[in-house]
């Protein structure tokens, strides 16, 4: 490493002020900072030092993405060589996953990198490091049959009107992985709605062994095939058809207990989701006038994309709440309405995605008011106090 350091303090003058390199600075320092920690600091006014940065933060959601990357990978074997009658090993099985979800990470992290280095040399600011976990979320909450460049063009979108049309990391009002899904579910619905898109190999047809289907659970619930749902223990486990690492409630159970020990992800918001997602199940049970409103209120929180999305979505420290109370009426709303757009909207059978980015939009909302009614809280306790003296 001492040698790497020497070798970048060598060139690292020609991408200062003044260098013949000076335009690509950001790119430099961005390379610069992932490598070795930055030796700047805080010059003046209030500041809190701590060892957990953005980077760090970043790095630890990573970490806690790779259980269900992992899960995704063997699944997209395993659904590949049932759907078309193969036997096949673990190793054979999760390698045929890798190799196929390889190009599609790839193939994020470069599109989405390169808007943000191009962006950050315009402005003359810092590479943030944000993109790290949105590089990482875009390709595992999509159907492995979507193609190369719909990845490409919906990741840079999400980069470009997602997040720097607002001013780039952490000024973004939308999640920007679930931007880039939304882009695709309307842009391209037959490979994010179809049931074909869930399976390698099913967009073409040929081989699959008679009765198999790729349909996901919730499609299968949509259109009101009740009986071809997976049991719960397959949905929990997670060798059903789905996005690639959405399917898994073990292994995101396994992340989220990173998020959690860490501090990174919030238990406030996790909980929540979960329980308005249980509180419109239960409503929907009572009420129930057809097949799908009468499916348990607890198998919805392991059907489709709910548990990711309550996991590593919802708990986006940039576009979900603030306040501790704002994140428990923000979780609760973003499960009570999937549930509710999942079950009484067909066309739109995975409402998680809808749902947090409508929530998205309204978490300000939620904690000026929250904010507003602690401010005239004390106002109210601070004119009694006066009273009272006098």
């Amino acid at each position: 490493m001492k040698l790497l350091r020497k070798k970048l303090d060598k060139i690292k003058p020609h991408f200062q002020k003044g260098g013949r390199f000076e335009k690509l600075h950001s790119t430099f320092e961005a390379f610069e900072t992932f490598l070795f920690v930055p030796d700047t600091v805080t010059a003046r006014g209030a500041h809190i030092r701590d060892s957990i940065d953005l980077k760090r933060t970043m790095i630890i959601v990573v970490v806690a993405m790779i259980p269900p990357l992992l899960f995704g990978m063997w699944n997209t074997g395993y659904q590949h060589f049932l759907a078309f009658g193969i036997e096949a090993g673990f190793w054979e099985t999760f390698l045929y996953g890798f190799f196929r979800i390889l190009p599609i990470i790839i193939v994020s992290y470069v599109s989405g990198l390169t808007v943000e280095f191009i962006f950050a040399e315009i402005r003359g600011h810092e590479v943030n490091e944000g993109f790290l976990v949105t590089g990482m979320l875009i390709p595992i909450i999509i159907p492995i049959a979507v193609p190369l460049w719909m990845v490409s063009v919906a990741t840079v979108f999400a980069v470009i009107i997602g997040k720097e049309a607002f001013g780039g990391t952490g000024m973004n009002i939308l999640n920007p992985a679930l931007t880039a899904r939304a882009f695709l579910f309307f842009a391209y619905p037959i490979y994010l709605s179809g049931d074909d898109a869930y399976v390698d190999g099913l967009m073409n047809g040929e081989g699959v062994i008679d009765g198999f289907s790729g349909a996901t659970p919730l499609a299968n619930a949509a259109q009101g095939n009740i009986d071809a749902i997976p049991s719960s223990l397959e949905m929990f486990i997670g060798t059903i058809p789905g996005s690639i690492s959405e399917t898994s409630v073990v292994a995101i159970l396994i992340g989220a207990g990173i998020l959690w020990i860490t501090g990174v992800g919030s238990m406030r918001i996790m909980a929540s989701v979960t329980a308005g997602g249980l509180v419109m199940g239960l409503l929907l049970n009572i009420f129930a006038v057809n097949p799908l409103m009468e499916i348990p209120a607890w198998e919805h929180l392991i059907m489709g994309g709910f548990a990711f999305g309550a996991v590593y979505m919802a708990t986006d420290p940039v576009t979900a709440s603030q306040t501790s109370t704002g994140k428990y009426i923000y979780g609760f709303l973003i499960g009570f309405l999937a549930i509710l757009i999942r079950v009484l909207n067909p066309a739109f059978p995975e409402g998680m995605m809808l749902a947090i980015l409508f929530m998205n939009v309204f978490a300000p909302l939620i904690d000026h008011n929250i904010i507003q009614a602690n401010i005239r809280r004390r106002i109210k306790r601070a004119g009694a106090s006066e009273v009272s003296n006098k």
